[in-house]
This record gives C-alpha cells, sequence and structure tokens, in this order.
C-alpha cells in the first residue's frame, strides 16, 4: 500500500527565520524531549531549518523516497523511517542530486547512506546513521509520505519544524517553539556577557553557582 498525503507547513516564513540561530544544544539544557541523538552529519556543514516532510519505508523499498520530491518545496527537511533497518542506504548519490534541485534544507536519515563522497561534493546536509554501501531498492512493496514516522524514538508529525546543527537534531511543534525559542536565544545572548565576566576574572562555578556546593 502506498500513501500520500498533502504536505504541511505550520509555521510561518517569520517564525522559522525567528528560530534559525536557536541552537538545538541550548534547549538541551531546558527539556529532554525532541532531540534526535544517535545520527550524526554527513558532510562538513551540516546547521539547517525548515518543515518537515515525512517518509516511512518497508526496509528495502525506497519507491516513496523518489516520490516525495513531487511534493517538497524550497527549505523543507526531509525524515525519513527506515522501519529499523540500520544497514541499508536508502539516499545516496542521485537522491542527493534531486534533492539540491529542489532546494531542500536538509534530511534527516534514520538509516544509512551511500556515495559518501559525491554527497559531500553536492553539498546537502545530512544526518544519518552511518555509510554502507548494502541500499535498497524501487520495488513497489509499500511506503508513506507525510504520515507520522518514528527516527530514533523520536516522534516526527509532517510539518514539525526540524532544527539542526553540529550538535544534533531538534524536533518541535507550535507549542514546543512557543515556549523554548526566544528562551534559547536569551540564553545564547546572555552567553556573551558571561564571556565578559570570564575575561574580567571571574571564575566560571562562581557566575554558575556551582562554587556554593563547595562551600
Amino acid at each position: 500500500m502506498f500513501t500520500l498525503n498533502p504536505r504541511i507547513a505550520h509555521f510561518t516564513q517569520e517564525t522559522i527565520e525567528s528560530c534559525r540561530h536557536v541552537c538545538p544544544s541550548t534547549i538541551g539544557h531546558m527539556t529532554d524531549f525532541g532531540f534526535i541523538k544517535t545520527l550524526r552529519p554527513q558532510i562538513e556543514k551540516c546547521q539547517f531549518i525548515g518543515h518537515a516532510v515525512t517518509v516511512r519505508i518497508p526496509h528495502m523499498d525506497s519507491s516513496a523516497v523518489h516520490k516525495v520530491f513531487d511534493i517538497v518545496q524550497e527549505g523543507d527537511v526531509i525524515c525519513v523511517d527506515m522501519s529499523g533497518d540500520f544497514d541499508r542506504a536508502c539516499w545516496g548519490e542521485m537522491v542527493s542530486y534531486m534533492a539540491r534541485e529542489k532546494k531542500i534544507a536538509g534530511a534527516i536519515i534514520d538509516g544509512c547512506v551511500t556515495d559518501i563522497k559525491a554527497l559531500r561534493e553536492i553539498g546537502i546536509p545530512i544526518f544519518a546513521r552511518k555509510v554502507s554501501p548494502l541500499t535498497t531498492r524501487i520495488l513497489g512493496i509499500e511506503g508513506a509520505i507525510n504520515v507520522p514516522i518514528s527516527v530514533d524514538g523520536v516522534t516526527i508529525y509532517p510539518g514539525n519544524l526540524i532544527i539542526a546543527d553540529g550538535d544534533g537534531v531538534l524536533v518541535a511543534d507550535e507549542a514546543f517553539i512557543k515556549e523554548y525559542s526566544q528562551r534559547a536565544l536569551n540564553a545564547q545572548h546572555a552567553e556573551i556577557d558571561v564571556k565578559k565576566r570570564i575575561d574580567a576574572g571571574e571564575t566560571l562555578a562562581a557566575i554558575s553557582g556551582a562554587a556554593k556546593f563547595f562551600e
């Protein structure tokens, strides 16, 4: 069975731009939820933000990964659930070439990639588990586009906001962004003052309050 649901975009471009400099690790000081922790960047520059367009495939059949490019828009993030297959690659040179043509922001693959030299030359930011020479095929078994998926134990709904940088990936809905985005930006701005205080001779333990536990 194949499922193709419409693309969903919950966030305005203004909201996306306001969150572009939010670091997942800053929000990691505030909550444990929403973080994809076991995937790794596969190219050097892996910072992006965009709406999630989700894909679920059954291990070997990557038909839906090819089809998703018919509906993605510029700035989207393709998120692929490989149903627990962490040995096969569903993303390689031609898929990245198509992704660059569509100007997607990046990709999240709960599985492997292949053609790593070409992927790095093409430059589409990708998070994945590892690189593998074993690949999926176009078999016509089944696949689903824009359905809830699970990546590294985190549920991703179509239209969620994906925020990624070198530290990892954050999955956020509207309520999450409302609660944490401005707090994160405020905290990042406050770090400028902390650095100045360190430069002036204060200790990190004194500034953070850790020193009091040793008195």
